[in-house]
């Protein structure tokens, strides 16, 4: 045996391969380790038995219901889209959403450009939530609707809070606060789509009140279309829809609207204390109304700053300067939208234009708020001062240029009114005394002069009919001979018949109707004393006419009318002066007898800042009715004074109270204005050669030789008769 010990061949498997194979092999990289496997999930254990079995039978229970309410929530979520996509479709331009009235408005100026009065569904014009005042926009979002730019529509909590509010106050889950956002009050104010038809027989009101009806079906298609609207129009678009539709209270619909009509200003610029009253108007425009109750929107205007102040929109310290200092209303808001004035603009325009418009109108007007001011001061004062406390007697106050342009109006002692009973416009009352100026007008025209005698001694006149009438004078006195003149100041009846029976009634009926009164006069002799009815701006119209030289005069107080936006009117001024009545000498003649009246006679307490006034006082019979008529250099007025039912008036007469109410409203009418003298003649000496040279005023037009002659003759043709001694009539007016 070799002691060599034989190497061991390696324990192999045998080759069954080439050498290239077996390179290759020695080549190939090693195999990764597989990866390790996760362990298998356990089987949940079914329980066996009675449990087990009912287990299963919730299990199946359950996962029916899913499959259920999974397959109904995805049909709900189809239909919802496509009745969101229906709505979205029916949905117009933006543009067609922002003014939803139904009728036009009215935009009254006075004399000067300035914004008065306000008539119909206002609306400033368009707004949108970027142009008007941040003030505005954030103490609407404050009180209205705080997750307005959160949510889609609708908001399911402010929904919840509502209905769990109205459940603890004791009513139904969807009476009383609705939970409604901004976009839902839109879809309301939109009426959901349903445009009013006239057709359906429904009227606009019981359209109105569907709209506003809260059901379950409404709510549910409310909420489809406040959502299509967030997919129609951005959140700007749908606070601009609001901002411009919403009631907001005194006929304004809109911010623009009514910040112009509680504040004067656009909506652009109000301050926060002023767009926190706006937006506390949106929960009870009517009731919260400034102009209803100041004190009550200033309140509800501090509990909205101090929501905007919560919600981070203003500062502690701008917070505490809008309560301290709350909006405070225009003057035009003050007057409570023009009073009898407007009121009077509005009947006597185009009713296209006026009281049925679907346009929005301006109507630029001849009211002057200094005037209009002046005489409800006077008035005012004068029965705060001068008549008993409790006192029911009415009066009425007109103011105008000499040729018909009225300044003011005042229709009753409650002078903040609209629409109310206009007793300068409305009430037709004798004129008693305050008609003479016709009758002397008449015969001045004829050729008489104030100068003239004639003879106040007992008088009677036998009627065809009804027998004798003797006209007393108001003192119950007799003058004896005395001047036309001194007839008018003093408003004697009897020379006052006389003249009117020897130049004619007719005549004296025909320069009154020309002068203005359109009402039906007297037939009879008390022609002369003011039987007949007339109105107060009637009345003051025709003195008018006396004051501008003898013309007629329609008294007017619109200016012109054009539409909103336009630059050209579509009208203009309705009336002015008209023809002449009388010869230019015979007016001035007769504003000279009419100056006695107050420097010397029945109208004294008329007098003034030592100026040339001319006027007629009146008295009827009973002294129901109560006038003083006249006027400066500058402007006419007349005062009415008496009770709506007829009362008789205690202790008042012509030249008592209302020529103090006269006096205390020309008197403020005329502050800072200089003093001019009146247009008038002094009357020439009725002696026939006395020339215009010795006088130095110019002749009358035609002088009768023997004026008393002539009267008297005048009325033995006519009644074959003149005067008589007896008779008791009872034809009693005058003036004290």
């Amino acid at each position: 045996m070799s002691d060599s010990p034989k190497r061991k061949r390696p324990l192999v498997a045998d080759k069954r391969y080439g050498g290239k194979a077996t390179a290759s092999a020695k080549k190939a990289p090693a195999k990764k380790a597989p990866a390790r496997r996760k362990p298998a999930r356990k089987a949940p254990v079914r329980r066996g038995g009675i449990m087990g079995f009912f287990s299963a039978i919730i299990r199946w229970i359950f996962g029916l219901i899913w499959k259920i309410v999974s397959r109904v929530a995805i049909v709900a979520l189809l239909l919802l889209a496509c009745a969101v996509g229906y709505f979205y479709t029916t949905l117009p331009p933006l543009e067609a959403l922002l003014d939803g009235r139904a009728r036009g408005s009215v935009t009254m100026l006075d004399r000067n450009g300035a914004v008065f009065a306000w008539r119909g569904d206002q609306f400033g014009g368009v707004v949108t939530a970027t142009s008007v005042s941040p003030h505005l926009k954030n103490a609407v979002i404050a009180t209205e609707d705080k997750r307005f730019y959160s949510h889609f529509g609708v908001s399911p909590r402010g929904i919840a809070s509502a209905v769990r509010i109205n459940l603890s106050e004791g009513r139904g889950p969807l009476s009383g606060h609705g939970g409604s956002t901004i976009t839902q009050q839109v879809a309301k104010l939109l009426c959901l789509g349903e445009p009013f038809d006239t057709a359906s027989g429904q009227t606009e009101k019981e359209y109105e009140a569907e709209c506003r009806r809260s059901s379950l079906k409404r709510k549910a298609k409310e909420a489809v279309f406040s959502m299509a609207m967030e997919a129609k129009y951005s959140k700007n678009d749908i606070l601009s829809i609001y901002l411009n539709r919403a009631y907001m209270g005194g006929g304004a619909f809109g911010a623009e609207a009514a910040a112009q009509r509680f504040f004067g200003k656009p909506a652009s610029a109000l301050r926060p204390a002023e767009g926190a009253m706006l937006a506390g108007l949106l929960t009870a425009p009517t009731t919260l109304s400034p102009t209803n109750n100041l004190d009550r929107s200033q309140n509800r205007a501090a509990t909205v700053v101090r929501l905007m102040e919560g919600q981070g929109y203003l500062t502690k310290a701008e917070a505490d300067d809008a309560i301290a200092h709350p909006a405070e209303l225009s003057e035009a808001a003050e007057a409570e939208a023009g009073g009898y004035f407007a009121d009077w603009v509005m009947s006597s325009g185009p009713e296209f234009f006026t009281r049925n418009t679907t346009e929005d109108v301006i109507i630029k007007t001849t009211l002057d708020q200094r005037i209009q001011r002046a005489a409800e001061d006077g008035l005012n004062w004068v029965f705060d001062n001068k008549v008993r406390a409790g006192s029911k007697a009415q009066a009425a106050v007109v103011v105008m240029s000499a040729d018909g342009a009225v300044r003011a109006m005042v229709g009753g002692r409650k002078t903040k009114v609209a629409g109310a009973f206009n007793r300068a416009t409305q009430a037709m009352r004798q004129t008693g005394s305050s008609f003479k100026p016709f009758i002397y007008a008449a015969a001045l025209d004829l050729g008489y002069s104030p100068n003239d005698l004639i003879n106040d001694a007992p008088y009677c006149l036998n009627i065809p009919g009804s027998g004798e009438w003797c006209p007393k004078n108001y003192t119950s006195s007799f003058k004896g001979n005395v001047t036309l003149t001194t007839a008018l100041k003093e408003s004697l009846n009897i020379p006052a018949v006389k003249v009117s029976e020897s130049v004619g009634r007719d005549l004296v009926s025909q320069v009154a109707t020309q002068f203005g009164i359109k009402s039906d006069l007297a037939a009879g002799p008390a022609l002369a004393l003011g039987a007949s009815e007339s109105t107060l701006l009637e009345m003051t119209g025709a003195y008018a006419g006396i004051l501008n030289g003898g013309s007629s005069v329609k008294p007017y107080g619109l200016i012109d009318l054009k539409l909103q936006g336009d630059s050209e009117p579509l009208m203009g001024t309705g009336g002015g002066i008209g023809e002449r009545v009388i010869q230019e000498d015979a007016a001035l003649q007769l504003v000279y007898m009419m100056e006695k009246v107050v420097s010397e006679g029945t109208g004294k307490r008329a007098q003034f800042g030592g100026r040339e006034l001319a006027g007629k006082t009146g008295t009827t019979q009973a002294n129901r009715d109560a006038w003083f008529i006249g006027f400066s250099a500058d402007y006419v007025a007349g005062i009415w004074m008496g009770y709506d039912d007829n009362t008789p008036l205690t202790g008042v007469s012509g030249g008592g109270l209302p020529t103090e109410i006269w006096k205390e409203v020309m008197e403020r009418v005329h502050e800072g204005l200089p003093v001019r003298p009146l247009p008038m003649i002094m009357p020439a000496p009725s002696v026939a050669d006395v020339s215009q040279a010795q006088d130095n005023r110019p002749a009358p037009v035609s002088q009768p030789q023997n004026p008393i002659s002539l009267i008297d003759q005048v009325l033995r043709d006519i009644f074959g008769g003149g005067a008589s001694g007896g008779g008791g009539g009872n034809s009693k007016a005058g003036d004290r």
